[in-house]
């Protein structure tokens, strides 16, 4: 019985027939994790949408930080969870941009997606991909500016201003505004000590009485005077969980020795206190001196709004510490805040480790992708074809930026495209005049760290799960 030999494939092929199985789980691996990217999408640039997102235990929150909306959401699919993983990554390295790196992982995913059904291996896709992001880097370091910590002018461009001065909680009766502050940090309750166990005592004789109210005062008025002989005119006084840490009659003496007070003071936010006041908590009265002061030129309680804040300003030998005070007209606003907040506190902090600034709007993505189009057109085989892809793929960011502008997004993409072809390399989308202009010149910029790690931490993220051909259940 003859057998039928089957054809020779020529070994010289690039090309790459999986079987159904490892074709169906890298598909569906794929299709989650460009489904994430697609939901953070709309959330892309100043113009994005915010997401409203509720949580099991009824929590609310409004935001359009790509890492904290992934972070909220319950991804259960293991390939799309690495997606959620690398909006992380891009927070820890940078601070920001953790939107783009999903935009441009998922954006990287869909060619990758097209490229496997044209029969290319996966492992000739992934060399690609890294040969391209390698090459991504070294352009947009080309594109930078370099910038001295010392130019302020450039970190405000990149950054908000932060206060200088300390904003804590509110004043508790007495003064409201002392001029050359001596302030003091304590952590022992002006107020009358209580035994070790619980028991009521009953007086029945009101002579007794009196004794006790003036035992009371005297042991109150003497800890008054130990801390009105060092100077001190400001007291900071730690919340007490054990018994109230001032009491009306404590007060009341504290207003007459003109010290003003502010109490409830929370516990874990001593350290940072005492740091910026240059002083030294204090946590027993016979431990009272002055040399454990903090100075400042000013301490002043301010109404806003409805509340009043007390303000600290003009510190002596004040520590490297902020306070920025941050006002909403709801939670989920301050909660936005801050989080936006502590992304213009990582932009600084990334151009403390890679002193560059590059254009943004979408510049950086255009001019990749036009330089990596060129590269890839002198490239030969497979590698020039996939690195073409990674270099269409970047055009997703200044796409979606005018796409959530409400711009037509296919008439910008081509206008920009002219423009860079002609040398224009920080010509970009300015989403709030709803044109194109030279983003370098109207300040729209950010650092060479924030776009250099989302290329490589995208690239890297969909090369692992390229790689990925099962899935294996462990029970």
């Amino acid at each position: 019985m003859a057998a039928t030999a089957a054809p020779h494939r020529s070994s010289k092929t690039e090309s790459y027939t999986d079987n159904k199985r490892k074709d169906d789980v890298r598909q569906s691996n794929i299709i989650a994790a460009r489904s994430v990217a697609n939901a953070v999408r709309t959330s892309l640039g100043p113009k994005g949408m915010d997401k409203m997102i509720s949580t099991s235990s009824n929590e609310v929150i409004i935001t359009n930080d790509g890492a904290t909306i992934l972070n909220k959401m319950q991804v259960l699919q293991p390939a799309a969870k690495m997606l959620v993983e690398l909006s992380k990554s891009q927070d820890s390295a940078a601070g920001d941009g953790t939107t783009t790196v999903v935009v441009i992982a998922g954006a990287l995913l869909e060619k990758c997606l097209l490229l496997l059904s044209h029969g290319i291996h996966p492992t000739v896709i992934s060399d690609s991909l890294h040969k391209a992001s390698v090459k991504a880097v070294d352009v947009l370091t080309a594109m930078a500016v370099p910038v001295e910590l010392t130019d302020r002018d450039s970190l405000v461009k990149s950054a908000s201003t932060s206060l200088n001065s300390k904003v804590v909680s509110h004043a508790a009766g007495g003064p409201t505004r002392m001029e050359n502050a001596k302030i003091a940090v304590i952590q022992f309750q002006i107020s009358p000590p209580k035994t070790d166990i619980e028991q009521s005592i009953v007086v029945s004789d009101y002579s007794q009485m009196d004794r006790i109210l003036k035992e009371e005062r005297s042991y109150i008025l003497g800890m008054i005077k130990k801390i009105k002989a060092t100077g001190c005119n400001v007291l900071l006084i730690q919340k007490s969980i054990l018994r109230d840490a001032v009491t009306d009659l404590s007060l009341h003496y504290l207003a007459k020795a003109k010290i003003l007070v502010i109490k409830d003071v929370e516990r874990d936010e001593i350290e940072f206190i005492t740091k910026t006041l240059n002083c030294l908590p204090i946590a027993n009265i016979e431990h009272f001196r002055a040399e454990k002061l903090g100075y400042a030129d000013l301490v002043e309680e301010l109404s806003l709004g409805d509340g009043k804040i007390v303000k600290i300003s003009g510190i002596k030998d004040m520590g490297k510490t902020t306070t920025v005070l941050v006002r909403g007209s709801n939670l989920l606003v301050l909660d936005e805040a801050e989080r936006s907040l502590h992304d213009a506190l990582c932009v600084v902090r990334c151009l403390v480790a890679k002193r560059f600034l590059i254009a943004g709007g979408g510049a950086p993505e255009i001019e990749l992708s036009r330089q990596l189009g060129a590269w890839a057109k002198v490239l030969h085989g497979m590698e020039g074809y996939c690195i073409r892809a990674f270099a269409e793929a970047l055009e997703v960011v200044p796409y979606t930026l005018a796409e959530n502008a409400g711009l037509n997004p296919i008439a910008i993409v081509t206008e920009l495209r002219n423009r860079h072809a002609k040398g224009e390399i920080n010509t970009g989308i300015n989403v709030r005049k709803g044109q194109i202009t030279n983003i370098l010149e109207e300040n729209v910029v950010q650092p060479l760290l924030v776009s250099t790690s989302a290329i490589t931490l995208a690239t890297e993220c969909v090369r692992m799960i390229l790689k990925i051909d099962d899935i294996v259940t462990v029970r």
